[in-house]
């Protein structure tokens, strides 16, 4: 009888702490890979804000970015300060996580999404940052295809 109370007390312990760590398996980080200038601060912004919302972002400094979006394809018209890889797609500059989180969700037959510029109140641009201020516009977040289409606003 006592063998057996320790035995279901072991099989309850094992169940119990395999339940409790199945949402951390689950949950594993999303990676990434952020070019960017070297110093520029908007951009480790906006690689900590990521970070947070889930992603493992490996940033690479570079001091020839134009050479990174020729070499990824980018029209000049859609050009960031920063360039990010991650599952296939390339996403530029300051995009709010949840259209990056829709992207790669709906895995559309597009090259990537780019937030042109550098827009106050994006993500790495906000108030709180040396460089940025309040949202001034909405964001119009865009596909890279040809020709460039709107793929969400915020």
């Amino acid at each position: 009888m006592f063998t057996s109370i320790k035995r279901l007390t072991v099989v309850l312990i094992l169940m119990v702490s395999g339940v409790a760590t199945a949402p951390a398996i689950a949950a594993l980080p999303i990676q990434a890979t952020l070019y960017h200038h070297p110093g520029c601060l908007c951009c480790e912004a906006y690689a900590r804000y990521l970070d947070k919302n889930g992603f493992s972002v490996k940033v690479i400094d570079s001091h020839d970015l134009a050479a990174v979006f020729r070499q990824q394809g980018v029209p000049d018209q859609l050009t960031s300060c920063h360039t990010m890889t991650v599952d296939g797609y390339i996403v530029l500059g300051h995009v709010p996580v949840d259209v990056v989180m829709r992207l790669l969700r709906e895995r559309p037959k597009i090259r990537g999404i780019s937030l042109p510029g550098m827009p106050h109140g994006s993500p790495g641009m906000g108030p709180d940052s040396r460089m940025g201020g309040p949202k001034e516009a909405p964001f119009v977040i865009m596909t890279i295809t040809s020709p460039p289409r709107v793929y969400a606003t915020r």
